[in-house]
């Protein structure tokens, strides 16, 4: 745990004064950081490039990318850190029907029954999680078969699926927007920085910060790496005087 200082906080509330100290403690290791940021990215730049051929080798290779971070996500969850473990996520997951069950026994009337609201916040996260990792197989493999033509249904497919994630993650925030309403603070920055504010130990007692560059440098490395593959580069300069053109065409209205 350390102890950090919050601008504008004051001893007593007097002008002036110091300000006091915060407690926080770490809660998310540098390479679960990098994986959440990389992985948001690529999607979003997949899913921005998805339309026309322009921008299709940019489209593939973020893909791909997501596909590359799924897998470097699944190793780390099984053989890293106990609390980057996917097992955690799941045994959240178990306790689903418990916690329907005492919602179902609320709505029925039956008395002294309580239901843990705070605890279907967390399930509704570790499901959100959960489906969006499993939504990347299918969208990674229409994506390849599509790129690789073997039918033109694929490419319908590829598109729902990509929908579908699309609104998944919008639930995700939307998720994450409520319960930092309801917790009274932010729920996102613990993958921005690692820390949460509270007293306790950390919970991440190491914070990995190498692993986090590895896989920063593997992404930028395999990104080169295509750009170099490709003769008229992951982007062609069609679509780039496009781009420019329709900057240029705002710029005069």
């Amino acid at each position: 745990m350390v102890t950090t200082s919050i601008p504008g906080s004051t001893g007593a509330g007097k002008p002036g004064t110091p300000a006091l100290p915060v407690s926080s403690r770490r809660m998310v290791d540098a390479p679960t950081r990098m994986f959440h940021a990389l992985f948001a990215l690529c999607f979003l730049g997949a899913y921005v490039t998805s339309e026309g051929e322009s921008m299709r080798l940019l489209h593939v290779t973020l893909g791909y990318s997501m596909a590359g971070l799924l897998v470097f996500r699944v190793v780390y969850g099984l053989v890293g850190p106990r609390h980057a473990r996917l097992s955690l996520l799941w045994r959240k997951l178990q306790t689903a029907p418990q916690w329907l069950g005492s919602v179902r026994q609320s709505l029925s009337g039956m008395a002294g029954v309580a239901v843990n609201w705070r605890q279907g916040q967390n399930l509704a996260l570790a499901f959100a999680v959960v489906a969006l990792l499993l939504m990347v197989v299918p969208l990674t493999l229409s994506g390849y078969g599509s790129y690789n033509e073997w039918g033109d249904w694929l490419e319908d497919v590829h598109g729902v699926i990509g929908d579908a994630f699309l609104v998944l993650v919008l639930a995700h925030i939307a998720l994450i927007a409520v319960m930092s309403v309801l917790r009274h603070k932010n729920m996102a920055m613990p993958m921005v920085h690692g820390r949460t504010e509270g007293p306790g130990p950390d919970l991440v007692t190491r914070n990995h910060a190498w692993l986090a560059v590895l896989v920063l440098v593997a992404v930028l490395g395999y990104w080169s790496w295509e750009w170099q593959q490709s003769p008229k580069g992951l982007v062609s300069a069609q679509a780039v005087s496009d781009l420019l053109s329709g900057r240029e065409s705002d710029d005069a209205d």
